[in-house]
């Protein structure tokens, strides 16, 4: 899968102020990315670089194989966390007003927006003011906004802040939908629990530097601690086998199957401690599991490393 977006050694300085530092980091085409990093790592620098809002004191930046340039802004869709539409100005009047900015004629405009507003349930705003609508009512709007032009790639910064439950759900269907249309989506989050949910890929930046980046499965093999989760179909009183490098305890027994947690200390992986399981004669293995840290961990580990050296 070839790279929609490709950023090569790109450094931002805000007067004695580094907010980035050589970042490097590909986006591939069709992927759903988390760019992450703490507050004031930098990322909200590097998103508006992209959009051509900012630019970079060096590097630089390819979309689609090709230098970065205004050509490309109507094939990018950025929603930033501050949301930006005129309290004062109708909904349906804003609408249109900035679908012209992107490009769009009257006609095909009124089309996009009249197919995202019925979508979100919105429709019935059109001749509201914003500064009528809820705050989640105007994160619908603005969302419909971002993307009536049908971005290749989309920037979302907080995109489920503020959100009930249901609307993030009507928010995450729709992203779900565009992605599986074959638009890349860029997660700029600080909520693990979507990484991990959504995202392929990531990037994690801090003081202005990547310092972790790959796939998401990848990354947590990395960090894994050698731990394994055995499902056994024993009796309560089976006894676990004592096998040399290893620790492990019992963590229940749910449904007349036993839970057993492995400690791998020496690194030796599983098998060695299975062959000893199944050499008792005691119980049948139903599942072998390795136990991956939590995208949370890692990140607070990670940034937490980087901040002892």
């Amino acid at each position: 899968m070839e790279n929609i977006l490709e950023i090569e050694g790109v450094s931002k300085a805000y007067g004695q102020h580094k907010a980035l530092s050589d970042v490097t980091m590909c986006v591939r085409r069709g992927c759903l990315f988390g760019l992450l990093g703490p507050n004031g790592a930098g990322k909200t620098t590097l998103i508006r670089i992209v959009n051509q809002i900012f630019t970079a004191d060096s590097g630089r930046i390819l979309f689609d194989g090709s230098l970065l340039s205004a050509v490309h802004q109507s094939r990018i869709g950025y929603l930033p966390e501050e949301r930006g539409l005129y309290r004062s100005m109708k909904v349906g009047e804003q609408a249109l007003y900035l679908a012209g900015l992107k490009g769009l004629g009257e006609m095909e405009a009124k089309r996009a927006l009249k197919y995202w507003f019925e979508r979100l349930d919105i429709m019935g705003w059109w001749d509201k003011k914003v500064e009528e609508l809820s705050k989640g009512m105007a994160q619908k709007v603005q969302f419909a906004i971002t993307v009536l032009h049908e971005p290749e790639l989309l920037i979302l910064d907080e995109p489920f802040s503020g959100f009930d439950p249901v609307n993030e759900g009507v928010i995450r269907d729709e992203l779900m939908e565009l992605h599986r249309r074959g638009t890349t989506i860029i997660f700029s989050t600080h909520r693990m629990d979507t990484v991990e949910e959504l995202c392929e890929d990531i990037v994690l930046i801090d003081r202005s530097k990547v310092v972790l980046s790959g796939p998401l499965g990848s990354i947590k093999k990395q960090f894994a601690r050698k731990e394994w989760e055995i499902v056994v179909r024993a009796s309560t009183g089976m006894d676990l086998p004592v096998v040399s490098g290893y620790e492990c305890e019992k963590l229940g027994q749910p449904n007349g199957d036993m839970v057993v947690r492995v400690m791998d200390r020496e690194n030796k992986g599983i098998n060695e401690f299975l062959t000893a399981l199944l050499a008792t004669g005691t119980g049948q293995v139903q599942a072998v599991r390795e136990i991956l840290p939590a995208m949370k961990e890692i990140f607070i580990d990670v940034v937490k490393n980087q901040r002892d050296e």
